[in-house]
Order: structure tokens, then C-alpha cells, then sequence
């Protein structure tokens, strides 16, 4: 399934896409707003989900919101594909020898086609095309083997990046997470209906450029390595997001920087696309 919130009329709910159609599942017993608690009870909701067939809303006519509004973490691993970290390191960057996490704070979660604002505090704002992770139920301690167990769906995910702000804060925490820098979307595609995550095409494009193209399977840490080895530390939960690394491409090694006017799409095979307009950021936001 692809699991959609929308907002129709001025109201947000959850959907599922079937071809050019949303059909509402607001309407089936437990269904909130809410993906995360929606992923918490879908072993019990899951017939009944695949089985609704309306009301329907054509795609165009209904605003996509970000799928998981509501998460309780939003990871990110830096330097995670091997032309992404051989491009870092011709930076001055040096390697990481294991996996490097960061936050995300969750307050910069973004709808799909949301616009993304260019602070006026960073000159350096930078885009990474991503496939985003969420976790569907409770785990800790997930051995690599067992992790696609644990595994919602997937997304794609924008980790809008302020170089400046990274350098200014090494945990990269504040770098990440300025408002409106993590459009995810454009919906959740179920697990069951990718047969190989790390066999994915992934492109990222800035006014119709071709900046970022590579596929999934140049991870250096395959998702699966990646929960088992958070799950060593912390308990994952439902609706949890996890960035999962960024191919070569990024703006940082050549200078070529986000401005508002900047259009970016952003495609992952078989997830779909989102796009993002970068718009100044003004003294009423």
C-alpha cells in the first residue's frame, strides 16, 4: 500500500493512493490522523485498509502532507555512499570508520511538495536526495538479519543541510534541523511492495539540473547494518525515520548553494517523487 496523509477541504486525514485516486480510510475504526499511531495498530487495521475502496478523491484535487507528521525521531547517517564520502574526503573531510548519526529535530519535518525556506542565517543551504526508513514496531537490540522485520515502509526524504550551521555545531544537530528542512513523502510505500530496497534508482534534480543520480546499493552501511546498530543504543518506535545517507552530487564540494527560486525534485524508483521550491526566509515566518 501507499499510505498517504492529506488534507481535502480543509481537513487532514490518512488515505491510501490507488492509481490517481486517495481513498479516504478515515472512515475504518482506529484510523486517526496520525501514521504513527496508524503503524503501531496495522497488523490489527491491515485487511481492513487493503480491502476499503472509498470515498476517493482524485490525486490532483487533495493537498499531500508530510506522511509522518508526528515521528518520535528523525535520524540521519552522514557519509554513508562511497562517492558521497570519497568527494567529502577531497574536501578535508575526513572518513568516519563506523556509522556516523545525527538528529534531525523532528520540528523540521515538511510536507512533500512544501516549500523550503532559505534562512537568513546560512549562506550555505544544501540539498541530499535520501531513501527514508520508518520503523513499524517497537524493537531494541534488531539483530542486521532480523531488521526488515521492524521495517514500515520507505519514503523519500529531502536532509536539507546549512554547511555553515555544521561546521558551527559538530554534532550537526542544529545544521539539520532548521524548519521546513526535511520534506519526506510523497507517501509511505509499504514494505511488501519493495522487493529490494537496496536496488533502488535515486535522482535529485535543481531547476530540472541533474545534480545527484546514483542507486541504493552504494551504501557503505546497508539499512539492515543501520538498525542493528541504533537499536544497540536506543529503542526504535513506530513511525521513527531514519535518513539513510546521500549519494555524490551535493552542492557542498563546488560552491553551488540553494537561493530562493530553486526548484527541487527529488525521485527514488518505485517511491515516487516529492518537490521542493526554496522561497527567503521573511520577518512573518
Amino acid at each position: 500500500m501507499k499510505l498517504v496523509r492529506f488534507t481535502e477541504k480543509g481537513h487532514t486525514r490518512i488515505g491510501k493512493v490507488v492509481g490517481e485516486q486517495v481513498i479516504d480510510l478515515s472512515t475504518i475504526a482506529g484510523v486517526s490522523d496520525s501514521m504513527r499511531q496508524l503503524l503501531t495498530d496495522l497488523p490489527d487495521l491491515r485487511a481492513a485498509l487493503e480491502e476499503a475502496c472509498g470515498p476517493a478523491f482524485p490525486l490532483p484535487a487533495v493537498q499531500l502532507e508530510a506522511p509522518v507528521h508526528d515521528a518520535q525521531k528523525f535520524l540521519g547517517i552522514g557519509m554513508n555512499y562511497r562517492k558521497h564520502a570519497e568527494e567529502a574526503r577531497l574536501a578535508g573531510i575526513p572518513i568516519p570508520q563506523s556509522q556516523m548519526w545525527f538528529n534531525k529535530q523532528v520540528s523540521c519535518i515538511n510536507g512533500p511538495f512544501a516549500p523550503v525556506v532559505k534562512p537568513d542565517a546560512s549562506e550555505k543551504m544544501d540539498y541530499e536526495v535520501e531513501l527514508g526508513v520508518v520503523i513499524g514496531s517497537r524493537c531494541r537490540h534488531v539483530k542486521a538479519s532480523d531488521a526488515a522485520s521492524v521495517i514500515a515502509g520507505y519514503l523519500i526524504v529531502n536532509d536539507v543541510s546549512a554547511r555553515d550551521w555544521l561546521h558551527k555545531s559538530p554534532t550537526f544537530t542544529l545544521g539539520k534541523s532548521f524548519d521546513t528542512h526535511g520534506p519526506i513523502g510523497p507517501w509511505l510505500t509499504t514494505a511488501d511492495e519493495i522487493a529490494d530496497p537496496l536496488n533502488l534508482d535515486m535522482k535529485l534534480y535543481v531547476n530540472d539540473e541533474l545534480r545527484q543520480h546514483s542507486g541504493t546499493g552504494d551504501m557503505i552501511y546497508d539499512i539492515y547494518s543501520q538498525i542493528e546498530y541504533l537499536s544497540t543504543v536506543m529503542t526504535l518506535e513506530p513511525g521513527d525515520i531514519l535518513a539513510t545517507g546521500t549519494p555524490s552530487g551535493i552542492g557542498a564540494p563546488t560552491g553551488r548553494f540553494l537561493k530562493p527560486g530553486d526548484v527541487m525534485r527529488l525521485e527514488i524508483e518505485r517511491l515516487g517523487y516529492i518537490e521542493n521550491h526554496v522561497i527567503a526566509e521573511t520577518a512573518s515566518y
